[in-house]
């Protein structure tokens, strides 16, 4: 049984039913739906959402998530561009966040499209801020330098989990390094990293701090931290419901470790308070300068 804290309120607002409809329409597919995100209800009451492109069937299946696994039937389509910026415009948002399923059948995993509505959204609005939530895309280097060519101003690549438990969630350990270097990569190239993390999967406060660790030396200026929790049967079992305090201890142990911004608490997902987080790194980062 979840503890009392979990608990979310059923959406009433208008707001929530106008933008599902809209989606609808626009053929257009968000994470908030598609992997079952606890705050959905309070986010599209806002009129905000995060847009899921490449489709909404991922080619790899690891058990912690809900998003419908198996080979993809869509491609990328400049229709998927046009729609999406049109509805930022109707939704009149300056600050917009854009992630994908993981593309691995796809020669360069969906780099170009990101670039593309990327480098649109931009022309079309102006002004706008944009934060992507890539994959991994098999760290293949020219696939990483396509995201280069029309830079989002937060680049957000979730290290998940730690490390003793990729197996558990069905991922190679190898792939908790390659997510590492492609973070790297990035704030290498100059951009303002973020990465995000589960627990109540088993692991240790140890371990927590050790994946901190990681990432701080891949050059991560955000974290967020959040509950996990077992959207089916088939998913990995939630082994630990932490309570709000600890979620505030574990944002003390990240800032006072360097991060910028931890966003840590039971219902945080990787766009919560997405827009405060970037200018709380730019200011900072200004300052510095």
């Amino acid at each position: 049984m979840k503890p009392e804290w979990l608990r979310v309120e059923l959406p009433d607002k208008k707001e929530f039913f106008w933008l599902k409809k809209r989606l609808r329409e626009a053929k257009l597919h968000t994470i908030c739906e598609d992997a079952r995100c606890p705050n959905i209800g309070y986010c599209f009451s806002q009129k905000t959402s995060t847009f899921l492109i490449l489709g909404d069937i991922c080619t790899r299946n690891c058990s912690f998530c809900a998003v419908k696994k198996g080979k993809p039937v869509e491609f990328p389509s400049q229709k998927e561009i046009m729609e999406i910026t049109e509805l930022v415009k109707e939704l009149k948002l300056d600050y917009v966040v854009i992630t994908s399923v993981t593309r691995d059948d796809l020669e360069d995993g969906g780099a170009e499209h990101y670039m593309n509505l990327t480098d649109y959204l931009r022309q079309e609005i102006e002004n706008v801020k944009i934060e992507i939530l890539i994959p991994d895309f098999q760290e293949k280097e020219e696939s990483l330098k396509i995201i280069l060519k029309a830079p989002p101003d937060v680049l957000n690549h979730n290290i998940e989990t730690v490390k003793r438990l990729y197996p558990a969630i069905k991922r190679p350990v190898n792939f908790y390094m390659r997510s590492l270097q492609v973070l790297k990569f990035y704030y290498e190239n100059g951009l303002i990293t973020k990465s995000g993390m589960m627990v109540g999967l088993g692991e240790t406060v140890d371990e927590i701090k050790e994946t901190m660790e990681n990432l701080l030396n891949a050059g991560v200026k955000i974290l967020t931290i959040g509950q996990y929790l077992q959207p089916t049967r088939k998913n990995h079992p939630v082994l630990k419901y932490y309570h709000p305090e600890e979620f505030e201890e574990l944002k003390e142990i990240g800032e006072s470790m360097g991060f910028i911004d931890v966003v840590s608490g039971p219902f945080v997902r990787s766009s919560y308070r997405a827009k405060e987080s970037f200018y709380k790194v730019k200011n900072v980062i200004s300052n510095i300068q």
